[in-house]
């Protein structure tokens, strides 16, 4: 069976996607697969002018928005690029962004789609203040969750609570499949430590939608309230100065290190104690099943698929978004109590190990794909 995984961003790009689809290559390499990975490459703006045209509804409405605009014109380089690339046809092609699945059933209106939602680009465009909430660009970007169900032969996403958050934009919301991130488990060994003064880590992009913002404030109260520790944060983004900014102003900055930009976080992440993160949003997040498996401590909000991932005082501590004390208590409870942390963590590994490995991901999407497969 001749399978394309058709993304938007290069593999090597952070996120769920990434952790989860190059590595499952490995797993398919066989007489009855041949798998491949085909994305827009960043040099691509610009290429494309083919005329755009949906079938739900006309885009054109929202054509005054440069972000509608940068959209579209995005989908347009997309389909020059798959014309462009792609001659040999395909027995199924899933897509894990909206641009790569329209397009791919554009340019290939024969083939089987299968469409995974693997987050909601206008939340967090919305957290980030780059649009407004019920906004052109807002209503231009929830249509296209009805375009896509249109389009593709089974939707999927990847945590029940995305899935409801989908279901006001949709005609058959019971119709949605869940099959959450699967993560390699050869990538992550628990190592065993003793870390004098506890060592925190958050892995995002540096954006507001990822409440970094709060987390400091959290830590500065720690440290009024005179508890050690180190806070070590890994990504980049445009909220980078300003958190910085932020941490110097909270009197923490000495405690605080900014990484920027890590290809394989993974590869040091066994060695910190605590993972923390306060999103204001998320439809699954995959950095916790990745801190999970790498043995730490986890500490998020209750929004999204976390709490999906999380159950509060058994495998981890949930705090309500926006609540830098409460973020605080609970962070407070795993620095002062180690064994309590290493139960949590310990607990938090079996979890993920057993409902996020890339083993049972790969079985689930094997089921599907061969329900399309020609007789």
């Amino acid at each position: 069976m001749r399978l394309l995984q058709a993304l938007f961003f290069p593999p090597e790009q952070p996120g769920g996607v990434s952790s989860m689809i190059p590595y499952m290559q490995e797993r398919f390499q066989s007489s009855r697969w041949d798998m491949e990975l085909f994305w827009l490459p960043k040099r691509i703006r610009n290429k494309g002018h083919e005329e755009v045209v949906f079938d739900t509804f006309d885009w054109t409405e929202f054509k005054d928005s440069p972000v509608v605009q940068k959209y579209i014109q995005t989908y347009k380089d997309y389909l020059w690029w798959t014309r462009l690339r792609i001659q040999k046809p395909y027995d199924l092609i899933h897509a894990h962004h909206p641009i790569a699945g329209l397009a791919a059933k554009q340019v290939f209106p024969d083939t089987p789609l299968i469409q995974t939602i693997h987050s909601s680009y206008e939340r967090e465009l919305i957290l980030n203040g780059r649009i407004k909430n019920g906004g052109p660009e807002h209503r231009f970007l929830v249509s296209l969750y009805r375009e896509l169900e249109q389009k593709s032969q089974r939707m999927l996403t990847v945590s029940r609570s995305f899935a409801g958050y989908l279901s006001d934009y949709v005609d058959h919301p019971d119709k949605i499949g869940v099959i959450p991130n699967g993560f390699d488990e050869k990538r992550f060994k628990p190592v065993p430590h003793e870390n004098e003064v506890p060592q925190l880590i958050t892995v995002c992009r540096l954006v507001p939608a990822k409440g970094l913002d709060i987390l400091l404030k959290a830590c500065a109260e720690l440290k009024k309230k005179g508890h050690d520790y180190v806070l070590h944060i890994i990504g980049d983004g445009p909220f980078r100065t300003e958190l910085e900014s932020l941490a110097k102003e909270l009197g923490i900055y000495n405690e605080t290190i900014f990484y920027g930009y890590t290809l394989h976080p993974e590869e040091f992440m066994p060695f910190f104690d605590i993972f923390v993160l306060p999103s204001r949003a998320e439809a699954f997040g995959s950095v916790f099943a990745e801190a999970a498996l790498s043995c730490l401590a986890l500490v998020g909000t209750d929004v999204g698929g976390i709490p999906e991932q999380i159950e509060d005082g058994v495998n981890g501590l949930l705090v309500p978004p926006e609540d830098p004390i409460a973020l605080c208590e609970a962070l407070e409870k795993v620095i002062t109590d180690p064994m309590y942390r290493y139960d949590l963590a310990r607990t938090a590994w079996d979890k993920a190990k057993s409902q996020y490995s890339l083993t049972h991901a790969v079985n689930e999407l094997k089921k599907i794909y061969l329900s399309y497969q020609k007789v």
